[in-house]
């Protein structure tokens, strides 16, 4: 085997994006795609906060390491990294209820944000 042929695929893993299915009809949007909207901006929400959450540990580690012992910039650079430590766990607590609510009120199904639109 080549190591050079390898297949490589540029494409969002399929449980990423939710799909359509069968909330258009006619090539209408119904209210059914309201589930499938709202699962997109939580996926698109929560890769943007953990890019940021990353971004901001990086940035108050880099601004610690090269404080050279400056009191301003170290209390700066702390206070980065705070606010980091403090946004991961609300962001990790946030999840974890709501997982908790899955489990023990809807039989974590993973029912939580799927709206039951009666009709077709």
């Amino acid at each position: 085997m080549n190591l050079f042929s390898l297949a490589v695929y540029a494409q969002a893993p399929a449980a990423t994006v939710n799909e359509w299915g069968d909330c258009m009809v006619d090539g209408v949007p119904t209210l059914k795609c309201f589930e499938v909207v709202f699962g997109n901006i939580l996926n698109i929400a929560s890769g943007l906060i953990i890019v940021v959450l990353f971004i901001m540990f990086v940035t108050g580690a880099f601004h610690y390491i090269t404080s050279l012992g400056n009191p301003e910039k170290l209390k700066k650079a702390q206070g980065t990294l705070r606010y980091a430590v403090i946004g991961l766990v609300i962001f990790l607590s946030a999840f974890l209820i709501l997982k908790v609510i899955d489990t023990l009120f809807l039989g974590g199904v993973g029912t939580l944000f799927k709206f039951n639109i009666g009709g077709s």
